[in-house]
């Protein structure tokens, strides 16, 4: 049986005017994750909304990359909030929170986070969420020239043909 979701009446205006009156990074709200210094928005279909907030932190504090918006971290963890992985990533989630003194998103500096994420980085749960991140992440397209990748180059004829060889700085 699914359970009814309640929606709140909201415009994007006093959305964001809530969520930067309390300083947040993420605005949670009935069943959805927004960012209020940016223009994206992820609905949390199965996951509760403060799950996935901290699964999107969770994301950039594994794999940080200043360069990247966090609508690509969202991305990334998007495939978690599925029925079949609710429970396991509610009790990753739970751990994690118990591990931060309470509320993961409510510690201050990433050293902090980073210090409660090595406590559990041999944990199934962590090692699930890092491995998925790999590909979730990194196989967006649109990160890519962020790197400097390229993309594939057997259509253009394979790396050796498409400047491989050519160094300048030996």
């Amino acid at each position: 049986m699914k359970k009814k979701k309640s929606y709140i009446s909201m415009n994007r205006r006093e959305l964001l005017t809530h969520s930067l009156a309390l300083g947040a990074s993420f605005a949670i709200g009935a069943g959805f994750v927004a960012s209020p210094n940016a223009a994206w928005a992820v609905e949390a279909k199965f996951l509760k909304a403060p799950t996935l907030a901290k699964l999107i932190q969770l994301a950039r504090d594994i794999y940080p990359h200043d360069k990247i918006s966090d609508e690509y971290y969202v991305l990334a963890v998007k495939g978690y909030d599925a029925e079949d992985k609710v429970k396991t990533i509610e009790a990753g989630i739970a751990d994690l929170d118990k591990r931060a003194g309470g509320d993961y998103l409510k510690l201050g500096w990433e050293e902090q986070r980073v210090a409660v994420l090595r406590q559990m980085e041999d944990t199934a749960f962590f090692q699930s969420i890092r491995g998925g991140l790999v590909t979730g992440l990194y196989n967006q397209e649109a990160v890519w020239s962020i790197f400097g990748y390229e993309g594939e180059s057997y259509s253009k004829g394979g790396y050796i043909n498409s400047g491989f060889n050519d160094i300048n700085w030996l």
